[in-house]
């Protein structure tokens, strides 16, 4: 028989305030704060939450990229990465991220490797965009693929097998807003949204009481959506070859079979999942799948998908029309 879960003060508080709020008819309070972060643009929107709570959310948007980030010399994963085959001491929320890694390259059956961060910058992306100054470099020993299966975790340490180095982009956003969602909810917000360079994750009371609301861009028109869809609680993470190009053929988007950037009529790829990471794994088999294919597979992974391709057109998973 599983055991009650013991109610906490902020436990106690948050059901004394759902009950006024529900009695008088009313709506907790909606902060919204919009920051620059890992790269690119990021916003949090709090219900029920007060500054505090935001200041610590973007404290921890903030921690995650220092420890994340291949441009840092000082990061957790640039350390691995040039440990060559050493163990190396790591915050909890990196050996999270790693054990994310692993399961998405499962899941994907391989179409999501994060041990391609050598083909990444031959393909041209060694430099920050945000700020080019700050360049990631690897040991001569660094190969790709590398090899997941050889990565050994011990008490606070992990150990890369040697040649193998790590590449956090797309999926350390994906696992930052998890996080950040996770950590707002404990700390008293009723609901929260948590959007990071595409990747959202919302989960908790929305501010309308019902659901939240997310646009899905048009990526040939920014002022426009393809798609509007409706999330109690989950994730969308959406994936972009016209973004991040170094040449007409060359993007960050690898394929894993050519070490080149995908070849593809998908523009863009956009999955709803569970969570943050999951989706953003996700979206990366849209590019080097057959659409049917991929789209076919979404729900019996519990996702739902839509994508943009070259010639404008869209095309969604059957499950889809769930959310939207």
């Amino acid at each position: 028989m599983a055991l009650a879960r013991v109610m906490t003060s902020e436990d106690i508080t948050k059901s004394a305030l759902r009950a006024v709020f529900a009695q008088t008819k009313s709506l907790p309070g909606v902060l919204s704060r919009p920051a620059k972060i890992m790269g690119g643009h990021g916003n949090i929107t709090l219900v029920g939450g007060g500054e505090d709570i935001m200041d610590q959310c973007w404290d921890l948007a903030q921690t995650c990229e220092e420890l994340w980030s291949r441009f840092l010399p000082e990061s957790d994963i640039s350390r691995l990465n040039w440990a060559e085959g050493q163990p190396v001491e790591v915050a909890p929320l990196t050996r999270q991220l790693i054990a994310s890694m692993i399961a998405g390259h499962t899941l994907t059956q391989g179409a999501y490797d994060p041990t391609l961060l050598l083909d990444v910058i031959s393909a041209g992306y060694q430099a920050s965009v945000v700020d080019p100054t700050k360049t990631s470099s690897l040991p001569s020993s660094a190969q790709a693929p590398g090899h997941l299966e050889g990565i050994v975790f011990s008490d606070n340490t992990v150990a890369l097998p040697l040649g193998t180095t790590l590449d956090p982009g797309g999926i350390g956003k994906g696992c930052a807003a998890d996080a950040i969602a996770d950590f707002a909810l404990e700390k008293g917000a009723f609901g929260v949204m948590v959007e990071l360079g595409g990747d959202i994750v919302v989960k908790g009371d929305a501010p309308d009481g019902n659901a939240w609301i997310l646009g899905v861009e048009d990526p040939f028109d920014e002022d426009s959506h393809v798609s509007i869809v409706r999330l109690q609680a989950g994730a969308i993470a959406t994936s972009s070859q016209l973004k991040k190009r170094f040449s007409d053929d060359q993007h960050h988007l690898i394929d894993p079979a050519t070490h080149r950037g995908a070849t593809s009529a998908a523009q863009t790829v956009s999955v709803i999942a569970a969570t943050g990471a999951r989706a953003e794994v996700l979206t990366k088999r849209g590019f080097v799948d057959d659409e049917k294919t991929f789209l076919d597979w979404l729900p019996t992974v519990g996702a739902a998908g839509l994508i943009v391709r070259a010639d404008r057109t869209i095309r969604t998973s059957a499950n889809w029309s769930m959310y939207a």
